[in-house]
């Protein structure tokens, strides 16, 4: 067993791919439900393959777009509302030095430290960085969890391509006549793999990520089922 240091004690934990899995894993699994439901749909209502190709192919490319582009859009929100936050802080330690020291010894004296003790570490921390002191216990915000909209955005539109190509392999090669049972079983195991790869990956329990992604992603398969179904247009 290796000596825990500063610089490895984060190594056996799973907290810090929290960002780019969470994004990794929205978008192959919209990738895989989202172009598996709609070649469902399709296929539902068609007599040959080639609407299916074409409809499969098209979502492909325009979801793993809008993904990557939604998730650098939302992200850079938050970026934006974790900037506006710091200047904030930044402006407080200037104009109210005495009150921010004491939010920070109260922020203390909540997690379990005695009055004098909490004073006193609030003193110092402010004395060796204010700022970053106060963006960290306040605010929330450290190196961990800060929005990240260029690795998040690429690591969604990626996943949801990767996830995407999936169902369209299906597509290409099952026949037209029960394509859509062939796409619900297929999409099924991807699914199953993605929640154990998921949950193995964070470090959670891998039959709950399981279950969890593959009963959500059936009902929205069965959905646009019916979808197809009730409205039987041939195409």
């Amino acid at each position: 067993m290796k000596n825990l240091t500063l610089d490895n004690y984060l190594d056996s934990h799973y907290i810090h791919r929290s960002n780019w899995l969470r994004a990794a894993v929205l978008g192959a699994n919209d990738g895989i439900i989202s172009i598996s439901s709609l070649a469902i749909g399709v296929a539902t209502a068609s007599s040959t393959n080639e609407p299916v190709i074409l409809a499969t192919v098209a979502g492909l490319v325009a979801g793993a777009a809008s993904m990557a582009a939604g998730e650098y859009v939302s992200v850079s929100s938050q970026t934006d509302i974790e900037k506006a936050d710091i200047e904030r802080e930044k402006k407080e330690l200037v104009e109210m030095p005495e009150e921010e020291l004491n939010i920070l010894a109260q922020i203390y004296e909540k997690r379990g430290l005695k009055s004098e003790t909490a004073m006193q570490v609030a003193q110092e921390l402010t004395a060796a960085d204010a700022l970053g002191t106060h963006i960290r216990d306040e605010l929330g915000i450290n190196e961990i969890s800060k929005a990240n909209p260029i690795q998040a955005a690429l690591a969604s539109g990626a996943a949801f391509t990767v996830g995407g190509i999936l169902p369209l392999l299906v597509v290409l090669f099952a026949p037209i006549k029960g394509m859509e049972y062939w796409l619900y079983g297929f999409t099924t195991i991807f699914l199953i793999i993605l929640g154990a790869t998921a949950a193995k990956t964070g470090g959670s329990n891998i039959l709950k990520g399981m279950v969890r992604i593959t009963i959500w992603g059936s009902i929205a398969m069965g959905l646009s089922a019916c979808v197809g179904y009730l409205f039987g247009v041939s195409v």
